[in-house]
């Protein structure tokens, strides 16, 4: 009893003194203003998905086979398995087994993370050479983002004290301290591929394809507005 008695005071002197401030900064003089700020980045974590299953060969070759394949292919392109890879799905198809008395057909899926288009056009060209062509994008993102979205609020709030002095200055008025400050959301999400969209080349000379294979992912939008309210002297 005594605790929701101690508990309900100090909710009540929570209120009071939001009612207090309200109450100041209703009495001032203020100007309201509301700045944003975004740009542009590459994606540096590049996620793909690699799948791998016997039956996409005609002659058969075990999952295990081709997992080891994928591996030193990935290693000569120095990937750390242990870090960039890892296993998303083991599939085995039962029911062909019990039904037909056919060998159990196994696949395997995994994503891998890279940091740049040029190191994920390699991962595909060479997994192409390998025979492992069923490679997707799942997803593109930005490692830094929470220092970006910092550095654009920094620059979003510098932004709103110059447009309320440009305000402030044919009134023949100046800008005081902020009085309140409300930071919006900041857009920065992943972009994630619901499609997964598909990055299977064609067969070609080995050169051909490494000179050839050029891609580009879409640059990530990252924005930052806040609302800002400066005294008005």
């Amino acid at each position: 009893m005594k605790k929701s008695i101690l508990f309900a005071v100090a909710i009540l002197s929570q209120i009071a003194v939001l009612q207090a401030q309200q109450k100041n900064f209703i009495d001032q003089a203020y100007i309201e203003t509301r700045a944003s700020v975004d740009t542009l980045v590459v994606p540096n974590r590049i996620t793909l998905g690699i799948f791998i299953s016997e039956e996409d060969h005609s002659r058969k070759i075990s999952v295990e086979a081709l997992e080891l394949k994928m591996g030193k292919t990935l290693e000569r392109l120095d990937i750390n398995l242990a870090k960039q890879l890892k296993l998303t799905d083991l599939s085995s198809n039962f029911k062909n087994y019990v039904l037909r008395r056919q060998d159990i057909k196994k696949s395997k899926s995994y994503e891998l993370e890279v940091y740049d288009a040029v190191t994920a056009g390699r991962v595909i060209a060479a997994l192409e050479r390998a025979g492992i062509s069923n490679v997707n994008l799942i997803k593109t993102s930005y490692a830094e983002m929470d220092a970006l979205e910092l550095q654009l609020k920094t620059k979003a709030i510098v932004r709103a004290k110059k447009q309320a002095e440009a305000m402030a200055e044919p009134l023949g008025q100046s800008v005081g301290k902020a009085l309140y400050i409300s930071d919006f959301n900041s857009s920065s999400s992943p972009i994630y591929y619901n499609r997964r969209m598909k990055l299977q080349m064609s067969s070609m000379a080995e050169e051909a394809l490494e000179e050839t294979l050029q891609i580009e992912f879409e640059k990530i939008k990252v924005s930052a507005s806040l609302n800002v309210n400066f005294a008005l002297n």
